[in-house]
């Protein structure tokens, strides 16, 4: 922990309860929903995995023209959440912030690291759009697969990254009766972060 840095020691509280989630066996400790605006101010949410995190902030990935990519790009804020419930007594943690793409060699380096299977569903999928058929899919997949036979998968143009950059992260610890314990970390208009508790 850093009190001398409200935001590295939110960044270390995150990592010390992400090893707590490990240890006690969630099912994906990585597993976070995304929760996004289009650009009339119509929400959407949905669970995503994320793929690394820093000082920076938390990154997932996607296809940038698919409904989330195409919301993040017209109104670049997004919400997280993680939820432990095998931690201590139920661990949330919500962060808010805005939103960015990721540069290309990030992305590049992740799309290399992923199984060939995915690699190839990237390119056979048009994310979010209409799917006439399973069989259609299938035969998307079947065409990329022979496209690609013998040789590296590239990632596709249109599939990337966004980081979430914190503007707030908050650590919600459930307790008996509904007491639960809220610590809040903010930036504040001139960048310094702060903590403070907010009630149950």
């Amino acid at each position: 922990m850093n009190p001398d840095d409200p935001y590295l020691e939110a960044l270390a509280t995150f990592d010390l309860l992400f090893e707590e989630a490990e240890a006690a066996g969630e099912p994906d400790c990585t597993a976070m929903v995304v929760a996004s605006a289009d650009a009339d101010g119509r929400p959407s949410a949905r669970t995503v995995l994320m793929k690394a995190h820093d000082p920076r902030g938390f990154v997932f990935y996607t296809h940038l023209d698919g409904r989330k990519g195409r919301e993040l790009q017209a109104n670049p804020r997004a919400a997280l959440l993680f939820h432990w419930p095998r931690v201590r007594r139920g661990v949330q943690v919500r962060i808010e912030g805005g939103v960015s793409i990721v540069d290309d060699a990030e992305a590049d380096a992740y799309f290399a690291s992923r199984p060939r299977g995915s690699q190839l569903g990237a390119w056979a999928s048009a994310q979010s759009e209409t799917l006439e058929s399973r069989e259609t899919f299938e035969q998307r997949l079947a065409g990329r697969e022979r496209e690609f036979e013998g040789r590296e998968v590239p990632r596709p143009p249109r599939w990337g990254g966004f980081r979430v950059a914190p503007e707030r992260i908050e650590f919600w610890y459930g307790a008996e009766f509904r007491l639960h314990e809220r610590q809040l970390y903010e930036r504040g208009a001139d960048g310094t972060w702060s903590r403070r508790m907010l009630y149950p």
